[in-house]
Protein backbone atom coordinates (compact mmCIF):
# COMPACT_ATOMS: atom_id res chain seq x y z
CA UNK A 1 0.00 0.00 0.00
CA UNK A 2 1.82 3.44 -0.89
CA UNK A 3 2.24 6.15 1.84
CA UNK A 4 -0.69 8.28 2.73
CA UNK A 5 1.26 11.30 1.24
CA UNK A 6 1.41 9.80 -2.07
CA UNK A 7 -2.07 8.57 -2.76
CA UNK A 8 -5.42 10.95 -3.67
CA UNK A 9 -8.60 11.44 -2.04
CA UNK A 10 -10.07 10.44 -4.65
CA UNK A 11 -7.80 6.63 -4.45
CA UNK A 12 -8.29 6.65 -0.50
CA UNK A 13 -12.51 6.85 -0.90
CA UNK A 14 -12.39 3.88 -4.22
CA UNK A 15 -10.41 2.06 -1.49
CA UNK A 16 -12.78 2.70 1.11
CA UNK A 17 -16.05 1.93 -1.03
CA UNK A 18 -14.12 -1.31 -1.90
CA UNK A 19 -13.63 -2.45 1.36
CA UNK A 20 -17.15 -1.47 2.27
CA UNK A 21 -18.27 -3.99 -0.30
CA UNK A 22 -15.80 -6.56 0.90
CA UNK A 23 -17.27 -5.55 4.28
CA UNK A 24 -21.03 -6.01 3.37
CA UNK A 25 -20.34 -9.41 1.50
CA UNK A 26 -18.50 -10.98 4.38
CA UNK A 27 -21.55 -9.87 7.23
CA UNK A 28 -23.96 -11.24 4.48
CA UNK A 29 -22.34 -14.35 4.45
CA UNK A 30 -22.10 -14.73 8.42
CA UNK A 31 -25.36 -13.54 8.70
CA UNK A 32 -26.64 -16.14 6.54
CA UNK A 33 -24.76 -19.15 8.70
CA UNK A 34 -26.20 -17.73 11.98
CA UNK A 35 -29.59 -17.56 10.67
CA UNK A 36 -29.26 -21.22 8.96
CA UNK A 37 -27.42 -22.84 13.06
CA UNK A 38 -30.41 -20.81 14.67
CA UNK A 39 -33.13 -22.64 12.36
CA UNK A 40 -31.14 -26.14 12.76
CA UNK A 41 -31.66 -25.42 16.52
CA UNK A 42 -35.04 -24.86 16.31
CA UNK A 43 -36.07 -27.34 14.66
CA UNK A 44 -33.86 -29.94 16.73
CA UNK A 45 -35.19 -28.61 19.88
CA UNK A 46 -39.07 -27.26 18.69
CA UNK A 47 -38.36 -24.17 19.92
CA UNK A 48 -41.44 -21.99 19.06
CA UNK A 49 -41.53 -17.73 18.83
CA UNK A 50 -43.30 -17.81 22.11
CA UNK A 51 -40.64 -19.74 24.08
CA UNK A 52 -38.31 -17.19 22.49
CA UNK A 53 -40.52 -14.19 23.68
CA UNK A 54 -41.18 -13.03 20.15
CA UNK A 55 -45.01 -14.01 19.92
CA UNK A 56 -47.46 -10.87 19.73
CA UNK A 57 -50.91 -10.47 19.62
CA UNK A 58 -50.60 -9.41 16.70
CA UNK A 59 -48.68 -12.97 15.51
CA UNK A 60 -51.49 -14.25 17.52
CA UNK A 61 -54.48 -12.49 15.00
CA UNK A 62 -52.63 -13.99 11.71
CA UNK A 63 -52.42 -17.42 13.23
CA UNK A 64 -55.87 -17.37 13.82
CA UNK A 65 -56.91 -16.20 10.21
CA UNK A 66 -54.81 -18.95 8.98
CA UNK A 67 -56.36 -21.30 11.04
CA UNK A 68 -59.92 -20.22 9.79
CA UNK A 69 -59.18 -19.69 5.94
CA UNK A 70 -60.13 -22.96 4.17
CA UNK A 71 -57.76 -23.52 1.78
CA UNK A 72 -53.93 -24.54 3.37
CA UNK A 73 -51.48 -21.58 2.27
CA UNK A 74 -48.47 -22.70 -0.06
CA UNK A 75 -45.51 -22.85 1.37
CA UNK A 76 -43.37 -19.23 1.46
CA UNK A 77 -40.15 -19.23 -0.34
CA UNK A 78 -37.05 -18.64 1.81
CA UNK A 79 -36.01 -15.51 1.82
CA UNK A 80 -32.02 -14.53 1.01
CA UNK A 81 -29.86 -14.73 3.90
CA UNK A 82 -28.35 -11.48 2.43
CA UNK A 83 -31.23 -9.33 2.76
CA UNK A 84 -30.77 -6.70 4.86
CA UNK A 85 -34.20 -7.11 6.86
CA UNK A 86 -33.18 -10.63 7.99
CA UNK A 87 -29.51 -8.88 9.44
CA UNK A 88 -31.45 -6.38 11.60
CA UNK A 89 -32.31 -7.50 15.05
CA UNK A 90 -36.14 -6.83 15.88
CA UNK A 91 -36.61 -4.02 18.55
CA UNK A 92 -38.13 -4.67 21.54
CA UNK A 93 -41.28 -2.80 22.40
CA UNK A 94 -40.24 -0.85 26.06
CA UNK A 95 -43.00 -1.01 28.58
CA UNK A 96 -41.76 2.55 29.43
CA UNK A 97 -43.65 5.86 27.68
CA UNK A 98 -41.22 8.18 25.36
CA UNK A 99 -40.37 10.95 27.15
CA UNK A 100 -41.84 14.12 25.08
CA UNK A 101 -39.83 17.11 27.67
CA UNK A 102 -39.69 19.29 29.95
CA UNK A 103 -42.31 22.33 29.47
CA UNK A 104 -40.23 25.72 28.36
CA UNK A 105 -43.62 27.78 27.03
CA UNK A 106 -47.28 28.30 28.25
CA UNK A 107 -50.30 30.32 27.77
CA UNK A 108 -51.09 31.01 31.35
CA UNK A 109 -54.06 28.42 30.73
CA UNK A 110 -52.94 25.34 31.03
CA UNK A 111 -51.49 25.19 27.06
CA UNK A 112 -47.79 24.07 27.50
CA UNK A 113 -44.94 23.13 24.50
CA UNK A 114 -41.60 22.34 25.18
CA UNK A 115 -40.11 24.56 22.19
CA UNK A 116 -39.51 21.47 20.04
CA UNK A 117 -40.85 20.64 16.93
CA UNK A 118 -43.61 22.62 15.14
CA UNK A 119 -45.16 25.75 17.11
CA UNK A 120 -48.97 24.86 18.60
CA UNK A 121 -51.55 27.52 17.57
CA UNK A 122 -51.90 28.94 20.86
CA UNK A 123 -48.04 29.73 20.54
CA UNK A 124 -48.57 31.42 17.01
CA UNK A 125 -51.72 33.85 17.89
CA UNK A 126 -50.23 34.95 21.07
CA UNK A 127 -47.16 35.83 18.84
CA UNK A 128 -49.52 37.58 16.76
CA UNK A 129 -51.48 39.27 19.54
CA UNK A 130 -48.37 41.31 20.06
CA UNK A 131 -46.76 39.02 22.42
CA UNK A 132 -42.72 37.23 22.66
CA UNK A 133 -41.70 33.87 22.65
CA UNK A 134 -39.89 35.72 26.04
CA UNK A 135 -42.91 36.80 27.33
CA UNK A 136 -44.65 32.89 27.44
CA UNK A 137 -41.67 31.65 28.85
CA UNK A 138 -42.77 29.39 31.97
CA UNK A 139 -39.55 30.22 34.14
CA UNK A 140 -37.10 32.99 33.14
CA UNK A 141 -34.09 31.78 34.97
Amino acid sequence: MATAKKMTLAAVEAQIAKLQKEAQALRAAEVGGVIARIKDAIAHYGITADDLGLGTARAASKAARKSVSKAPEAPKAAKPAASKKAAQPKKAASAAPKTIGVAKYGDGQGKTWTGRGTRPKWFVAALAAGKTADDLLLSKA
